[in-house]
């Protein structure tokens, strides 16, 4: 300001001394100065107010340094934290991953053990199951045999019965065609499914005899009646004698002879006065070793008449 006002005192002084021309070139140099120094000002205002907006920004962003650094700080820490349980967890997985190995293998040989255990008893299961089908077959068949049994059983037991009923009735039927003789030595009686006809010796013969007297003849022709016609039987005639031994030059020569001859006689008898089939009559000869008294000789001389009916349906029953 100071030079600016030299400048135009020195001009006024000399502007009485110097051209109009000069002057006015200076006064538009002063004007063109102040002009210039005006836009200083205002640019210098203009700095100004923009070093206060950049100073205030400057420490807003010191603050965010600091604070930025404060944070930075922070998120390190944290970082490393983070890096530490980070390392630990690798450190925990790779231990988990090393058991899980374990785990897997151990399993791995556990399952195998399964599988053999399972496999082995789905064998066994088979095995069993076989067996099983097998005894469900057999029993089937066993079932079918014993169904097959039960109606032979059956059946035998009908056959039996009707056999039973049939010696009864049968057995009645002697009884009533003896019943005269009851008292002269005769006796019947059924034991085991056959009828016994016991006439003692003295009905039928003399002593050492083989020809049989009048009483005990009528006695065999009503037996002989009483079972002709059925052809479903079998009669046997046993000559029995006591043990007193007989000997003799002429026949009968012993106790067996004479147990035999008395036994046809018997068995001739009953052909010659009835219509007996002969094909169903046999005569033997026990001669004294089936005594049925030891003490009573007179019982042991006997003819038995044994009556039963034939089997033959029922053996081929059973054969089958």
């Amino acid at each position: 300001m100071r030079l600016l006002f030299g400048a135009l005192l020195l001009a006024i002084t000399l502007g009485s001394c110097v051209p109009a021309k000069t002057y006015n070139d200076l006064v538009a140099k002063e004007k063109n100065c102040a002009e210039e120094l005006k836009r200083y000002k205002t640019s210098s205002l203009d700095y100004e107010a923009q070093l206060k907006t950049v100073q205030a920004r400057a420490d807003l962003m010191q603050k965010d340094i600091v604070k930025l650094k404060a944070d930075t700080s922070a998120l390190g820490n944290q970082f490393r934290s983070l890096q530490a349980k980070y390392n630990n967890s690798v450190s925990m997985g790779a231990s988990f991953e090393e058991q899980l190995d374990k785990i897997k293998d151990s399993d791995a040989k556990h399952l195998a053990r399964l599988r053999s255990d399972l496999e082995a008893k789905i064998i066994e299961t088979q095995r069993k199951e076989d067996a099983l089908m097998a005894a469900e077959k057999e029993l089937k068949e066993k079932q079918i045999l014993l169904a097959d049994r039960e109606k032979r059983v059956a059946e035998l037991e009908e056959i039996i019965s009707r056999q039973e009923m049939a010696v009864k009735a049968l057995e009645m039927k002697i009884s009533q065609a003896l019943r005269g003789f009851e008292n002269k030595g005769l006796k019947v009686e059924e034991r085991n499914g056959k009828i016994y006809v016991s006439l003692e010796a003295k009905l039928l013969f003399a002593s050492g005899s083989t020809k049989v007297e009048a009483e005990g003849r009528k006695a065999i022709i009503e037996l002989a009646k009483a079972v002709q016609g059925d052809e479903e039987l079998e009669i046997i005639v046993e000559g029995h004698t006591d043990s007193d031994a007989l000997s003799s030059a002429s026949h009968p020569k012993n106790n067996w002879e004479l147990s035999v001859l008395r036994s046809t006689s018997v068995v001739s008898i009953m052909m010659d006065n009835s219509s007996i089939n002969p094909k169903i009559l046999s005569a033997s000869g026990r001669s004294s070793y089936h005594p049925v008294d030891q003490n009573d000789k007179a019982k042991n001389r006997r003819i038995e008449v044994i009556i039963a009916p034939r089997l033959d349906a029922l053996f081929e029953l059973i054969s089958k």
